[in-house]
């Protein structure tokens, strides 16, 4: 497989079984930790929180290339195809300004924490590693979305 499509169509898939995987052994250190040692962690309750946050953005770019967010159908049914595909461009043009409002908005952010040098509780990680979820999540989903705008108009082979 070659790396241009392992990018495009494994990227947050491989990303995101990666982070399931660290954060459930984190958890269940955690546990055993806690039960069996009866002696926490300090750190672990955290790093799996801002795993979940990355997780979470990352996700909504995977769920944008599989086409699984949660949409209503039922109007967009009642039009012919030209209709449905006119209400599914209106809908990713939507959806692709909210995106690059959420990297743009989300870079800014980044770049405020950044300069205030905001570190975590317990890790004492900066916090603009957390916060960069955000516009990375946003800027994978405005990829997906003109991804989605290229095989919504792309034609058909017979």
């Amino acid at each position: 497989m070659s790396l241009k499509k392992l990018l495009d169509e494994r990227l947050e898939e491989v990303f995101l079984v990666l982070t399931m995987v660290a954060m459930v052994v984190l958890i269940f250190a955690q546990v055993l930790c806690r039960y069996v040692f009866e002696s926490s962690l300090s750190w672990s309750e955290e790093l799996a929180r801002y795993i979940h946050i990355w997780q979470i953005w990352i996700g909504a770019s995977f769920a944008v290339r599989k086409r699984e967010h949660i949409k209503v159908e039922a109007f967009k049914n009642l039009f012919n195809e030209t209709g449905r595909k006119c209400i599914d461009f209106i809908a990713i043009i939507l959806w692709f300004c909210l995106a690059v409002f959420l990297a743009v908005a989300g870079t800014s952010l980044v770049t405020t924490i950044l300069s205030k040098g905001q570190s975590s509780p317990a890790m004492q990680l900066p916090m603009w590693l957390v916060y960069s979820a955000i516009p990375l999540g946003g800027l994978l989903m405005s990829i997906r979305l003109i991804q989605q705008l290229y095989f919504l108009f792309k034609p058909e082979k017979q």
